[in-house]
């Protein structure tokens, strides 16, 4: 049973699974699918003062800094416990790509060579992880959510701006992996 678990999951089953949780969410409490806003219900239990935006009832979104805390625990268990030993498999193509970059170690989730404390010193690494994820912090909270959010979640109840900021995230990823992450890492 374990074998399986560690192994990736076809799309036509792990799909689904993550497609049910929207309805479970609703029926079960009538709540929404979304992480980005967890981090705003923290600063509202962490960070006392008068800004309004972080004045609100935050303890009425406990199940959603829970539901947050699984998720970083299934993370922590998943990569001590769970992972596969095999190496990640990548499209060959892909792979010849990315050797053109230095990028030729797939032990990891990510690439060893960009994410690592070593290279955020580097103005590569720091451009890749502390101003992407400054852009991604940035983008999230213009959008009003995250792409779980709005492409799970408000998709699947119709909404209009989720439709918008999921074509949005698409077209910027779009973009980002094919003609700003070679310029970035060719230099």
């Amino acid at each position: 049973m374990l074998e399986i678990i560690k192994e990736p999951w076809p799309w036509y089953v792990a799909g689904p699974l993550i497609g049910l949780t929207v309805p479970a969410l609703l029926i079960l409490g009538n709540k929404s699918f979304g992480i980005s806003s967890s981090l705003r219900h923290m600063c509202a239990a962490c960070i006392p003062g008068n800004i309004s935006f972080f004045r609100y009832d935050w303890k009425k979104e406990m199940w959603n800094l829970v539901f947050v805390l699984g998720i970083l625990l299934g993370g922590i268990i998943a990569g001590q416990f769970m992972m596969n030993s095999n190496e990640i498999i990548i499209n060959p193509t892909l792979k010849t790509e990315l050797a053109g970059y230095g990028i030729t170690d797939y032990s990891n989730l990510v690439p060893v060579q960009l994410m690592n404390f070593k290279s955020l010193l580097t103005i590569k690494g720091f451009e890749t992880m502390v101003v992407g994820g400054f852009l991604v912090g940035f983008g999230t909270r213009y959008a009003g959510g995250c792409t779980s959010g709005h492409a799970i979640m408000g998709l699947s109840n119709l909404q209009w701006p989720s439709l918008v900021a999921t074509l949005c995230f698409m077209a910027g990823g779009f973009l980002m992996a094919n003609f700003i992450l070679p310029i970035i890492l060719s230099c």
